[in-house]
């Protein structure tokens, strides 16, 4: 199902951005003759929306705490936490121009809980870096809309009151950049913080985590495009018999699990080693950090190809108006990940599963 994105503020893309508690039911005793289907926690629509080159796809946030609300969060397979912006959910007494104001460890307003805890989100590298300056807070959260929407328990996000592009100094319109990262782990701004997707309680037979289906590209307009059935929450058996290949995750001291995969990356007539991150958060350009080669964009007509460690292969052929590629030496952006755009969804399925840390890709 498919429909119309209310033009709102906060749907502006920020190019510089790269990077519940299931309701337990009593249960009536099943005789041997009858079976129980296990189905996912909940599914849901996507809205997906085009600027150019640019694609974005955006999950709704309508209810913060007790407040209802209307923020088109960015579906970030490239990091982990919600992120939003504290205008129009705190009182504008509580934002001043440095930092929100918080008298003792901590306050609730609207059912949300601010604490004194402040830290910084970045994304981005060296050579384009936007952070989001805020607080550590505390609030149940409404997911998707009037389509189909879903509750989470009272689960920690970030609320920022300053996005701003530290290379270009421009500061964001407000809303313009909320974030609902869903990688694994844990955030680099507050280990508190994971994807709001890990908070839901599983039932018999239910894994925690998601199932990304493929985007396609009829539904990446300039008005923005409902599209439903993109999003699965919680996984069940046949997901994992339906052709993903599986990658275990890395753990990292810091952050958790880590979302990047070993592989191989095979552009024109070089090949590289890589650490692969598929992500969401990426709306156009596909980075591929190579400390040998000559940088820059490549030409279109030009064959990438990834192969990673577990036998995932996928090809593309880059163009004036997808799959657009470039090379950088990680020694200049400091990222050494390789970061496939979200041109990768539009033919290919994501599953993450938060329980064993593994992360399945699929052919389409």
């Amino acid at each position: 199902m498919k429909k119309g994105l209310p033009r709102i503020a906060g749907l502006a893309l920020l190019a510089a951005l790269n990077a519940c508690k299931k309701n337990n039911s009593d249960v009536n005793p099943v005789s041997a003759s009858q079976t129980v289907a296990i189905t996912p926690i909940a599914t849901l629509g996507l809205y997906e929306y085009a600027s150019g080159t640019n694609k974005r796809i955006f999950l709704p946030v309508t209810k913060v705490g007790t407040q209802s609300v209307t923020y088109y969060t960015i579906f970030d397979t490239g990091s982990t936490g919600l992120t939003l912006d504290a205008n129009g959910i705190l009182p504008a007494s509580m934002i001043t121009s440095s930092g929100i104001t918080v008298t003792g460890d901590s306050v609730v307003v609207n059912g949300i809980t601010v604490t004194s805890k402040t830290s910084v989100m970045s994304y981005g590298d060296q050579t384009s870096l936007t952070k989001e300056y805020g607080n550590l807070a505390y609030a149940t959260i409404t997911l998707g809309d009037q389509t189909g929407n879903i509750t989470t328990r009272r689960i920690p996000f970030f609320l920022y009151w300053k996005i701003q592009n530290v290379t270009t100094g421009v500061v964001a319109v407000a809303h313009s950049a909320d974030v609902f990262g869903v990688g694994p782990g844990t955030s680099y701004a507050f280990s508190a913080i994971a994807s709001p997707l890990s908070y839901f309680t599983t039932a018999t037979g239910q894994t925690s985590g998601f199932k990304l289906a493929t985007l396609g590209t009829t539904g990446f307009t300039s008005t923005g495009t409902y599209v439903g059935g993109l999003l699965t929450i919680g996984l069940i058996n046949s997901d994992y018999s339906s052709g993903f290949i599986m990658h275990p995750l890395t753990y990292n001291a810091t952050a958790g699990y880590l979302s990047n995969i070993p592989a191989t990356i095979t552009y024109g007539s070089q090949s590289t080693s890589a650490q692969v991150l598929f992500d969401t958060g990426t709306p156009s350009v596909t980075i591929i950090e190579d400390k040998t080669a000559t940088v820059g964009a490549l030409p279109v007509n030009t064959k990438v190809t990834v192969t990673t460690n577990k036998g995932f292969v996928y090809t593309y052929t880059t163009s004036s108006t997808a799959n657009l590629t470039s090379v950088e030496n990680p020694n200049i952006t400091g990222d050494y990940r390789t970061i496939f755009s979200l041109d990768f969804f539009v033919t290919n399925e994501y599953l993450l599963d938060y329980t064993n840390h593994q992360i399945g890709l699929k052919n389409n």
